[in-house]
């Protein structure tokens, strides 16, 4: 996965490339905040630079500060988040290319009305820096590892907040913390073959994602059968419209 995101970077020699070697890693760490992300401090930037000296690994936990990477498992794991982050970046900074700007011309000259927003949430900037920030504080309070998109981060955060911080679940736990043992969907045969053991695994992680929400919905669908079920076959009788006699 990280060859892709490195070929799709434009990096030298990205099909060569072995992360798992410390010294290549640090010199794709460099060529990241060089060509892509420009984000680091020049003091931060130039000990990325000095590859070999025993204080690099504190000038990379402070560049990934800088960018709100959360702490993960590894370095190549970190380097990952990284790339998705350069990969980001690339394909939102021309907002200026020709269609677009047509494109919003053409709103422009729209006969549209023009709407007032009353909700103080309609006037967030979502692609500003200090949104961002405060997202990825949120989510790692929530123990949720940020991803490059906020809103994408977001959706996460309101999942776990919806799923596990509503009043019926803080007061009783239990109810949302599964327990038992896990389903092991690696070894789960997927039916056909990618030819590619990363994909071969996501796609793994996808069918259960589905297979999850279509549970859900059934869930949802037999609830709301009951429901109807309740009123339609429970008819009660008004006896005081009975009449004796005729």
């Amino acid at each position: 996965m990280s060859k892709r995101l490195l070929t799709a970077l434009e990096y030298p020699n990205a099909d060569s490339t072995d992360l798992n070697e410390e010294k290549t890693l640090r010199e794709v760490v460099l060529w990241l905040e060089t060509n892509k992300l420009k984000s680091g401090s020049q003091q931060v930037t130039n000990g990325l630079k000095n590859s070999s000296s025993n204080d690099w690994n504190n000038y990379f936990d402070q560049y990934k500060d800088s960018l709100g990477c959360p702490m993960l498992g590894s370095q190549v794991e970190e380097l990952q988040w990284l790339l998705g982050k350069a990969i980001q970046m690339e394909t939102t900074k021309n907002t200026e290319c020709a269609y677009l700007k047509h494109a919003v011309e053409n709103i422009k000259t729209a006969n549209i009305p023009s709407v007032v927003a009353e909700n103080p949430l309609d006037k967030l900037d979502f692609r500003s820096t200090e949104f961002t920030e405060r997202i990825n504080q949120l989510a790692k309070t929530l123990k949720i590892s940020p991803y490059p998109d906020p809103l994408v981060t977001l959706r996460a955060v309101r999942k776990v907040i919806c799923t596990r911080l509503t009043a019926e679940c803080v007061e009783d736990p239990s109810k949302v913390i599964l327990e038992g043992i896990p389903f092991p969907f690696q070894d789960v045969d997927l039916g056909f073959n990618l030819n590619d053991p990363v994909l071969n695994q996501a796609a793994k992680v996808l069918r259960m994602l589905y297979i999850h929400n279509l549970r859900d919905l059934q869930t949802k669908a037999n609830e709301l059968i009951v429901g109807v079920q309740n009123v339609t076959a429970n008819p009660k009788t008004d006896t005081k419209l009975g009449q004796v006699g005729r």
